[in-house]
């Protein structure tokens, strides 16, 4: 502790000068004026006598006499302070070299300067001074004088020569003391500054500043409770500028001795220098607080201590945590324990900051790291700890409950203190689970054979199973999902799964999926008969068996099963309906075919096959002679669906009638139609075949010959090649020769650029390559089949170039697509598909109002899924955000946080605690980011930006503390997300430039 004391006392001593007053005969009038001059001199009036003593110095021829007055000349016009006046006593000097005041002046002019504070000066003229030539008395005052203007300057070590020189006068020596004494005080030579001060200690001008000095010696020598008595006694007689002094010095003692709760109120009422506290002050009143059990105060204290590393930081984080934990604040525990435990300064407070760290990660959650990575980490650096059962309990608990798989496979494989095999096959299993939810089937996969291969658990090992079996299913590997699917089943452990429920629907897919329909309608009807089966799967079962008897021409049983799913509800009741109808037909039943079709379109107006019933209505029709009807419903579907593919194959049913019926005409107009509207299409090269007949018939082959001329897609003569060259593909193709049916559809459209199979050889080219995961080689077949005008590819083929566009993340390419898509599909779902991805797109290009008008488009859509539908609140919610519209945002996120999972959920999550936080329901903000810290661990970037708006809600909680911890770790610790770190950083020197206006200990960038 050390004070600098502004007000040191000085004895001014005030010297007048003689003057020789002898009149002899010899002096004439100039000594009358001189005397004159010099008693006005005498009496202070200098300005009187300089001007007389000009006169005399004017008039006179006596050198001495001249010389005297250009001395008092001089001498009055330091007095004075006039300008030129150290010049004046120059050129003294120099012109009366010999004159006896030369000595005089220098000491009278240094004596000047001192007594007037000007202590600069006065040494300047004091080192001209010639002490031998100086009485005693004037010596002594010489050396105080100089030594107490060196003391003035700071200069302590050219001080205490002059001062030690009259320590022993009578007149200077308790003064000089006393400044020797503070020296050695400043110095922390406390022995010699005491010897000093006892010298003088019953001088009453210097008790007062003896008794502040004393204490502060002892505190800083140990001797705490004579700091006390010393401190206690002076603390009512001291001034404004030594009480926080004294506080302090009190306090401290206090609270070195242990008395803790006598050490509060004087640290209290230490107020800091210049205004400031450091952290070791914030430290010792928080350590007194908490002696106390007082953890509220306590921790106001240490949650000021910032940029710490020291020993006392150290203590104080560790202390700080102990206090949060007390106060039941454990997210703001975990941080400061976190930032103990990576100080070494005490190793047994750092192991056991570091255990509490690690028992809080994983009770609450971690956003910095994981906390199976934070339990790793301590039994690593304590093998030996006494609490390792413990925390290997913990750490298996937090592979499952972190959720964070990826990272907990990485740990377990890679970490040979740690071998619980159990754990591998849990964490291993459920690894797979989120891969197989991601769509990674495949490594899906691996993990459900790593679980396989350590079969601790049988119910994991029967689950594991059989998403093995589910992830191999949708890679296509049939015959080892069936395998798997069956192995399940013969499994004790299965029985009572979830997955048990619903196993013969999976092998009944499996084996419609492979087309081994008669197994497969064995376990579809397995499945229907069971009286677990649910609604909706129940349902689809039911479609599917009625698929199956359909593909296998069991025509009744397929109509009783289409028939089951209707009067069960099922939710595409539409199609089971279509499909009984079109089953009438292949019974001999067409008259009840043409009933069921009729009240079909009248009972599904909007269902996507409304134009299939209309056109097989029309072609039943024909098959019952009844050509008129058959026109009729030609004609509605043509009037009522014209973007149906199924348009132009209508017409040409309708020439054909006409045709038939011997209406050349009408036939003609029909096949030139569906050749100008759709050209390059299978309809139109057929018309065009079928024109020709009735153009002979007609005996008008000119005006064919002229007609045909100007169709470019047809290439009349090479009709046959072109039909051989394509017949030969597809047979490969429907043979599943891959590599050949590539081959002989890439001659097929190399050699018939526009032949009659054009779409179709395109598309089931793009199908193959695509198939084989050639990708980009599948792009420019897709795009021909798009090109053409609506067809029967139309809509699978805008679906997978979209799809492959959206992955290459090519929006502009993928938006024109979707948009068609949307306009065209005849399939609710691929609707739906295009809505919700077209909604995605103009999200990712910046066009925040279509993403969000489509994201409507997507809520109001009924054939939308849960997971669409999630897609368009959050979708909703980030063009509010992005376009400021805040208000909107709040009721979004609401809705998305109801049934959103994964990293739609964390998202969300995060935005309810950044709208409290702008409500200013801090504590309640920070509440959903620790859920958010414990629940979804696994995705960084929220974590990150849930940490930034932690770490403001602390500061507006006045726990700079933890603002500033959290602030410093993000940016240690998300450097991949650098927008993130950069309002870290800025807000990181935002709270420190506030916290630096009180705390002296805090460092910042300005």
């Amino acid at each position: 502790m050390t004070l600098k004391r502004a007000f040191l006392l000085v004895v001014f001593i005030s010297s007048s000068f003689s003057a020789i007053c002898q009149q002899t005969a010899v002096y004439t009038h100039d000594l009358a004026d001189f005397n004159r001059a010099l008693e006005l001199y005498n009496n202070e009036q200098y300005l009187a006598a300089q001007n007389l003593f000009d006169e005399v110095k004017d008039e006179t021829t006596d050198e001495k006499i001249k010389g005297d007055a250009a001395y008092y000349i001089a001498n009055a016009a330091v007095r004075l302070n006039q300008p030129g006046a150290d010049r004046l006593m120059e050129e003294f000097v120099t012109r009366y070299p010999t004159s006896t005041k030369t000595n005089s002046a220098y000491l009278d002019v240094a004596d000047y300067y001192f007594n007037t504070g000007k202590y600069a000066l006065s040494r300047r003229w004091y080192d001209r001074v010639d002490e031998k030539a100086m009485s005693r008395k004037d010596r002594e005052r010489f050396y105080f004088n100089n030594g107490y203007a060196y003391f003035r300057s700071n200069q302590f070590e050219e001080a205490q020569t002059y001062l030690n020189r009259v320590r022993d006068s009578k007149e200077y020596g308790a003064q000089a003391k006393y400044y020797l004494g503070y020296i050695a005080y400043e110095g922390d030579d406390y022995e010699e500054a005491n010897q000093y001060f006892e010298e003088v200690k019953g001088n009453e001008r210097y008790t007062e500043d003896l008794s502040y000095f004393q204490a502060d010696m002892n505190f800083k020598l140990g001797n705490f409770e004579k700091a006390i008595e010393q401190g206690l006694e002076q603390l009512p007689n001291a001034n404004r500028q030594e009480i926080p002094q004294l506080n302090k010095i009190i306090g401290e003692s206090y609270f070195n001795l242990g008395q803790y709760e006598e050490a509060i109120p004087y640290l209290k009422g230490y107020n800091g220098l210049g205004g400031k506290w450091n952290n070791t002050d914030y430290y010792q009143l928080g350590y007194a607080y908490y002696k106390q059990g007082n953890y509220e105060a306590a921790i106001n204290e240490f949650n000021k201590i910032i940029d710490g590393n020291n020993a006392i930081a150290q203590n104080a984080y560790y202390h700080l945590a102990q206090s949060y934990l007390e106060s039941n604040q454990k997210q703001q525990a975990l941080n400061a324990f976190k930032n103990a435990s990576e100080m070494e300064f005490d190793a047994k407070i750092q192991k056991d900051a570091m255990l509490n760290y690690a028992k809080l990660s994983y009770e609450i959650g971690n956003s910095y790291e994981s906390p199976s990575q934070v339990l790793i980490t301590y039994l690593n650096k304590y093998p030996d700890t006494e609490n390792r059962q413990e925390i290997e309990s913990l750490l298996i608990d937090s592979f499952i409950t972190s959720k964070n798989y990826e990272e907990a496979m990485r740990l377990l494989e890679n970490n040979r203190n740690f071998s619980d095999k159990q754990a591998y096959q849990k964490v291993a299993y459920f690894y797979g689970l989120e891969l197989f939810e991601e769509g990674d089937y495949y490594g899906a996969i691996e993990n459900f054979d790593k679980a396989l291969k350590e079969p601790r658990d049988q119910a994991i090992t029967a689950k594991a199973t059989f998403w093995k079996a589910e992830s191999e299913y949708n890679v296509n590997r049939l015959d080892d999902a069936i395998l798997g699917y069956r192995e399940f089943k013969g499994m004790s452990a299965a029985r009572n799964t979830d997955e048990y429920q619903d196993l013969d629907y999976n092998i009944g897919y499996a084996y419609f999926k492979k087309n081994d329909y008669s197994q497969a309608v064995n376990y579809f009807k397995s499945y229907v008969d069971s009286p677990n089966a649910d609604g909706a799967r129940k349902n689809d079962a039911l479609l599917r068996l009625g698929d199956t008897y359909y593909v296998t021409s069991q025509y009744w049983p397929a109509m009783e099963a289409y028939q089951k799913a209707i009067d069960n509800g099922v939710s595409n009741a539409d199609y089971a309906a279509f499909q009984k109808a079109i089953s009438y037909g292949f019974v001999q039943r067409n008259e009840t075919k043409i009933e069921e079709l009729n009240s079909f379109i009248n009972r599904y107006p909007r269902s996507s096959y409304r134009d299939d019933a209309m056109y097989e209505l029309g072609n039943t029709y024909v098959a019952v002679n009844n050509t008129s009807q058959a026109i009729q419903s030609y004609n509605r579907l043509i009037r009522d669906v014209p973007q149906s593919a199924l348009v132009p194959k209508a017409m040409l049913r309708q020439g054909l009638i006409y045709y038939n019926q011997n209406e050349g005409n009408k036939a003609l107009e029909k096949f030139r139609k569906v050749v100008a509207e759709y050209p390059n299409t299978p309809e139109a090269k057929q018309a065009v075949s079928t024109a020709r007949n009735v153009y002979v018939d007609l005996g008008r082959t000119d005006e064919y010959a002229s007609w045909v001329r100007n169709i470019d897609f047809v290439e009349v003569s090479d009709a046959d090649l072109d039909n051989t060259t394509y017949e030969a593909a597809e047979n490969q193709y429907i043979n599943n020769n891959t590599q050949k049916a590539i081959a002989n559809f890439e001659k097929y459209v190399q050699s018939f650029p526009n032949g009659i199979h054009s779409i179709n050889a395109n598309f089931y080219l793009a199908q193959l390559y695509y198939r084989e995961g050639q990708v980009e080689k599948s792009i420019p077949h897709y795009k021909y089949v798009t090109s053409r005008p609506k067809n029967e590819f139309t809509e699978q083929s805008l679906t997978r170039l979209s799809e492959i566009y959206l992955e290459k993340k090519d929006y502009a390419s993928a938006l024109p697509l979707l948009e068609k898509l949307e306009k065209q599909a005849d399939n609710q779902q691929n609707v739906a598909f295009a809505q919700q991805n077209l909604m995605k797109s103009y999200y990712e290009t910046g066009d925040y109002a279509k993403a969000n008008a489509y994201a409507e488009k997507v809520l109001n859509n009924s054939g939308a899924d849960g997971a669409a539908k999630n897609d368009a609140r959050i979708m909703v919610a980030r063009a509010a955000i992005e376009s400021g519209n805040e208000s909107k945002a709040r009721s979004a996120y609401k809705e998305v946080q109801k049934s959103a999972t994964g990293e739609l959920a964390a998202e969300a999550l995060y935005y309810d605690a950044y709208f409290k936080y702008k409500d200013g329901n801090y504590e309640a903000s920070n509440a959903a980011v620790q859920i958010l810290a414990k629940d979804f661990s696994g995705y960084k970037r929220w974590g990150a930006k849930g940490l930034v708006l932690m770490a403001r809600n602390f500061y507006a909680l006045k726990d700079a503390y933890q603002a500033t911890y959290i602030l410093e770790n993000v940016i240690n610790n998300f450097q991949k997300y650098p927008e993130i770190v950069q309002e870290a950083k800025t807000e990181l020197s935002r709270i420190k430039a506030q916290e630096a206006k009180t705390n002296s200990s805090v460092e910042t960038n300005n």
